[in-house]
């Protein structure tokens, strides 16, 4: 079973995934040094952000083979951060349709797919600024950007509800759900059919 908490900055899925993962969790990706400058290369950063969300993938079904399940902290498919950077005007859509087609491929090859369940938080802007302004060992640089874009993740987990209805629940659990593995993780008709289901900007 793999599992997705999903939110904004200082929503609670960090501290979320350590009160209640143990060493079942699969971080979140950092920065990388070596990130191709998605203004000078769009193409090249597209390619790079869909393989490193692929090994996030990988990493979690081998969590999953060896331990039975596996908490992903932020969703692998990570293309909604793409999607909703387009939605509130920080990329161009031409980069969106650059990064929707490098992980369509991925997703077409079976090396990435959908988890089991997700829980997404919401949080009221002004909480999250509250505790990320108390949370002195974060430094949250793009704060402000992820209070953005909470309104764009919400959108792309209802469609993704849509694709696969019963699969995203719009809180963060008390405790570890009793949930079973799902046999559509590489439905490309699923991915397809949640793409089409977001919303213009």
């Amino acid at each position: 079973m793999i599992l997705v908490i999903e939110g904004i900055s200082a929503s609670g899925k960090t501290t979320w995934c350590a009160e209640h993962g143990g060493d079942h969790v699969i971080p979140e990706n950092g920065v990388s040094a070596d990130e191709p400058n998605a203004l000078q290369d769009p193409g090249a950063a597209a390619a790079f952000w869909a393989a490193r969300n692929v090994d996030r993938w990988q990493s979690a079904l081998i969590k999953e083979r060896t331990s039975s399940w596996a908490l992903c902290d932020t969703d692998p498919l990570k293309l909604h951060y793409t999607w909703g950077l387009w939605q509130i005007g920080e990329v161009s859509e031409s980069y969106w349709k650059l990064a929707l087609a490098a992980t369509r491929e991925t997703f077409a090859r079976g090396q990435i797919g959908f988890a089991d369940a997700y829980f997404v938080g919401r949080i009221d802007p002004e909480l999250a600024r509250q505790r990320a302004r108390a949370d002195t060992t974060r430094r949250r640089s793009r704060f402000e950007l992820n209070v953005r874009l909470q309104d764009a993740l919400l959108n792309w987990y209802i469609a993704l509800d849509q694709a696969l209805p019963g699969r995203v629940h719009f809180e963060l659990p008390s405790a570890i759900p009793a949930l079973t593995n799902l046999e559509e993780r590489y439905g490309l008709q699923a991915f397809d059919k949640m793409i089409a289901a977001l919303p213009l900007p």
